[in-house]
């Protein structure tokens, strides 16, 4: 049932090795390393490769890696008991030569592995003869209902009711003042003060008299709602007015005042996100701890997020179960720090994994090691695979004789347009032609947009400063049009007229709308830029996650082609808003694998930045 079952060290020596099939499994364990162990993502515990199910356990103390592969079709319970039993058994027999690093000798491991494997597969069948339970009452839904909830309380409905209820008492009419019903000591019925008291209100109601009543004026006469007149309302007189696809003469003549203080500012590379300190705040915990220990005094309660790990006992394998409250607290502030539920859980795990099993010397060792360890894991995450140089790219690509090209896809209201621009005059001041596509043919007042932007650019940068050559170009056909037919002409125009870049801005669209996903596989299939950008907000959480999967899948799904390109990288908009919650940006790199490109940081054009990974898990640690 199993086609491959392998032990080898993190070093990448194998220490034995089962294989059934004479299938090769080099690609498929390869892919494992190189997605999952080396990328920090050891929380699963289970990869897929093509047609396979690997699954994995690491042995952190003495830096082993136990693989097992079988198909996918295959439902195999007894996995799991399998790898946790042939872990301590290969563990418990050749302990001595593992701490020593006897690595390099023939292990005689076959009769262990049969044994193990038959037993673990007589568990399962005796597991799948087993009729299944039912849950308990604990494991129900009804159980976490309280008792007062699934009470009905019909008295206190009507009781509201009748509180609610107003008692209208009848019209008080005024009474003259009575005497009391004992006679008074002289024998009179009524005092003399009560009838003067009754006498003077009589008066009072006589001199009155009736009331008249007053004479309203006449209500004016309604006139019907009189319906406001707008200027510029759309009407047939207004449309040459209204009418912007093209330049009026007032445009072409206005002059932009270019802020001459942003030329220069952006040549050569992008510049890294600033970094305030790499480990003043962590080093600030560990010596309040020290001196703590050398005065006999508690430590005062500090505030970073690792002396959370504090209360863990030092000079012991570590295991999960003493782990477990310091994870949920760590996952409860990544979460705090807009990292998405799910990959927060998943970086616990990671963190897990790679700390079970660990022996700590010292109390101090273990805030240590657990800071290194999810330091080197978001660095790892953060990290790009591949090295993205677009100015080498669009170099290389003009020896060729082509533009190169980049695509910018991603939701409504994110920025792309503005991006767009950004990385337009960065290019620009890199001595690069540019030519911006506007494939955005459905948002009013996006062509305008781009164009507003084509003549600050080349304000900034005139011809005369480039030997008569118009830096930035803008190639429209208007709205309503294919984006993915103006984009293929903007290329060949690109071509034909010797120009360096070229940028698609494409329409915003949300990941759940069907057709707009289609055309923008259309768009990347039919063009097949170099780059596929995402533009995205760092101020997304869990949405971040569902816009990249469905963007993905969107583009995988609706090509033909057996390599569909995805996304390539990652445009990470409005960072300055966020102060210290960038967890968008470890969200975003963990889906897809793919690097932050950029990272907009204000409202200028020189406000772009490339990312730093040792600043975002500076600030996701704080």
């Amino acid at each position: 049932m199993l086609d491959l079952f392998t032990i080898f060290s993190k070093g990448g020596i194998v220490l034995w090795c089962f294989q059934s099939t004479k299938q090769i499994f080099t690609p498929s364990v390869n892919a494992l390393i190189r997605t999952v162990i080396l990328q920090e993502r050891t929380g699963n515990q289970s990869f897929d490769h093509d047609s396979l199910t690997l699954k994995y356990k690491l042995d952190n103390e003495f830096e082993l890696v136990f693989v097992v592969a079988f198909q996918k079709i295959l439902q195999l319970s007894y996995v799991d008991k399998f790898l946790n039993d042939i872990h301590l058994e290969f563990r418990d027999k050749y302990k001595e030569d593992l701490r020593h690093g006897r690595y390099f000798q023939e292990f005689e491991f076959t009769k262990s592995f049969q044994k193990v494997l038959q037993m673990a597969e007589d568990w399962g069948r005796s597991q799948a003869k087993m009729p299944k339970q039912m849950r308990t009452f604990e494991e129900s839904l009804k159980s976490k209902k309280t008792v007062s909830s699934m009470i009905e309380r019909k008295g206190d409905d009507k009781e509201n009711k009748q509180k609610k209820v107003k008692i209208t008492e009848p019209a008080k009419v005024e009474k003259l003042i009575t005497p009391p019903s004992s006679p008074t000591p002289n024998g009179n019925e009524i005092s003399d003060d009560i009838l003067i008291q009754n006498r003077l209100r009589l008066a009072q109601k006589m001199s009155s008299g009736p009331k008249k009543k007053e004479k309203k004026s006449p209500k004016p006469s309604k006139e019907g709602k009189k319906p406001r007149v707008w200027e510029l309302s759309g009407s047939p007189k207004d449309a040459t007015n209204l009418d912007r696809s093209k330049d009026k003469p007032e445009d072409a003549t206005s002059e932009f005042t270019p802020e001459s203080n942003l030329v220069g500012r952006m040549v050569g590379g992008i510049r890294d996100l600033e970094v305030e300190s790499d480990s003043d705040d962590y080093d600030d915990d560990e010596e309040e701890e020290v001196q703590s220990t050398q005065n006999n005094k508690p430590a005062a309660k500090s505030g970073g997020v690792f002396s959370m790990f504090r209360g863990l006992v030092g000079s012991k394998n570590l295991s999960r179960e003493a782990m477990q409250p310091c994870l949920d607290k760590l996952r409860d502030h990544l979460i705090s720090k807009n990292v998405a539920a799910d990959i927060a859980i998943k970086l616990c795990d990671s963190v897990a994994a790679k700390l079970e099993g660990k022996v700590i010397g010292t109390f101090e060792t273990v805030a240590s090691t657990v800071k290194n360890t999810l330091t080197e894991s978001l660095v790892q995450i953060l990290s790009p695979r591949r090295r993205i140089d677009i100015l080498r790219d669009a170099v290389e690509a003009r020896k060729q004789g082509r533009p190169y090209v980049m695509a910018f896809c991603g939701v409504n209201g994110v920025g792309k347009s503005t991006n767009l621009a950004k990385i337009c005059f960065w290019l620009i001041e890199n001595n690069l032609r540019v030519l911006i596509a506007a494939c955005d043919t459905f948002r009013a007042g996006a062509v305008e947009q781009l164009r507003t932007h084509t003549r600050h650019l080349n304000a900034l940068h005139p011809p005369d400063q480039h030997g008569g050559r118009q830096m930035v170009n803008l190639y429209e056909k208007g709205y309503g049009k294919d984006a993915a037919g103006i984009a293929l002409e903007a290329i060949n125009h690109a071509r034909e007229t010797k120009i360096d870049v070229v940028l698609v801005d494409t329409a915003g669209r949300m990941q759940d709308n069907g057709p707009l996903m289609i055309a923008l596989a259309k768009l990347v299939k039919v063009n097949e830029p170099d780059l596929v950008l995402f533009v995205g907000e760092a101020l997304v959480g869990n949405e971040a996650v569902d816009q990249l999967v469905k963007f993905n899948q969107a583009m995988a799904d609706n090509s033909s082609s057996a390599n569909p390109h995805l996304i390539d990288g990652i445009v990470l908009t409005k960072f300055d808003t966020i102060d210290d919650k960038v967890g968008a940006a470890i969200s975003m790199t963990y889906i897809t694998g793919q690097p932050i490109v950029f990272v907009g940081t204000g409202q200028t054009y020189t406000d772009l930045k490339s990312l730093n990974a040792k600043a975002v898990v500076h600030a996701l640690m704080k």
